[in-house]
C-alpha cells in the first residue's frame, strides 16, 4: 500500500516538474520573441520621447511613495520578482479558490505595459518575468519607476501620469496636493473601475487602500491620513462638476 501511495506521489510530482519546464520555456520563447521584435533600448527611447513624459523629480514625493505602498512595498529590495509576494498571493488565492492577486511587482508591471497584452496567461506572467529581470539588470530603480507611471493607464483616455494630473486635476504632476496624488495612485489598478469620473465612490474606497498601505509602511502617520481624507467631500462635488 505504501509503495503504491509512493509511487503515485512519484508521478504527480514529475508531471508537475514536466508541467513548470514546459510553461517556463513557452514563457521564455514569448519573452525571446518579444525582445527580438523591439530591443529594450530602443522601446525605453519610444517611452521617453513622448510628449507628456515625466522625469522622476517631476512627480511629487507623496504620488511616488503612494505608488509603491499599494503596487510593490518591497520594489526597492527584489530583483524585479518578489518570491514572497507570489507565494502570498498564491496562498490567498488558493484559500478563495479564485484569482485574487497576481503578486506581480512594478518591474512587471511595467514589462506588461510595454511589451504584453493585458490578457491574464500563465506564460505571459513567466514572459513577464524574464522581461522584469531584463528590465532591473539595465536600469536604477528610479528609472523603472519613472517608466513605470509613464506607461500606466488612468483611464478616461489618460495613458501616463501627467495626462491623468492634467485631465483630471488641471495641474502638472509636481503640483498635485496630497489628497490628489494619493487618489491617482490608486487608479492603475482598475481604471475603468477606479476613475473618479467613472465612479468616485469606488475611486475614494480604494484611495482608502492607498493611504492605509502608506501608513502600515511608514510613509505616513494615521494623523496625516485623516487630515488628506478630510477633503474627500470637496473633491466628491469637484467630480461631480467636471
Amino acid at each position: 500500500m505504501k509503495r503504491g501511495i509512493l509511487k503515485i506521489l512519484t508521478c504527480i510530482v514529475f508531471i508537475v516538474i514536466v508541467c513548470i519546464c514546459i510553461i517556463t520555456m513557452a514563457g521564455y520563447d514569448k519573452y525571446k520573441k518579444a525582445i527580438n521584435e523591439e530591443s529594450l533600448d530602443k522601446k525605453i527611447s519610444e517611452i521617453k520621447e513622448q510628449s507628456n513624459y515625466s522625469k522622476f523629480d517631476d512627480v511629487s514625493e507623496i504620488y511616488k511613495n503612494a505608488v509603491i505602498a499599494v503596487e510593490d512595498h518591497r520594489f526597492y529590495k527584489h530583483c524585479g520578482i518578489d518570491v514572497w509576494a507570489i507565494m502570498r498571493a498564491m496562498a490567498r488565492n488558493i484559500k478563495y479558490m479564485q484569482l485574487l492577486e497576481g503578486g506581480s511587482t512594478i518591474t512587471q508591471q511595467l514589462a506588461k505595459n510595454t511589451y504584453f497584452s493585458q490578457n491574464k496567461d500563465i506564460t505571459r506572467k513567466v514572459a513577464e518575468g524574464f522581461m522584469a529581470l531584463n528590465y532591473e539588470r539595465h536600469l536604477s530603480k528610479n528609472e523603472i519607476l519613472e517608466l513605470y507611471i509613464n506607461t500606466s493607464y488612468f483611464g478616461d483616455g489618460y495613458y501616463n501620469v501627467k495626462e491623468a494630473s492634467l485631465g483630471y486635476f488641471d495641474k502638472l504632476p509636481n503640483q498635485l496636493n496630497d489628497f490628489e496624488a494619493t487618489m491617482l495612485a490608486g487608479v492603475p489598478n482598475a481604471p475603468s473601475v477606479y476613475a473618479p469620473t467613472v465612479n468616485y465612490k469606488l475611486a475614494s474606497e480604494r484611495q482608502v487602500q492607498v493611504l492605509d498601505k502608506m501608513v502600515k509602511y511608514k510613509y505616513i502617520t494615521e494623523e496625516k491620513r485623516a487630515e488628506i481624507l478630510k477633503q474627500t467631500e470637496y473633491y466628491r462635488e469637484y467630480f461631480q462638476k467636471k
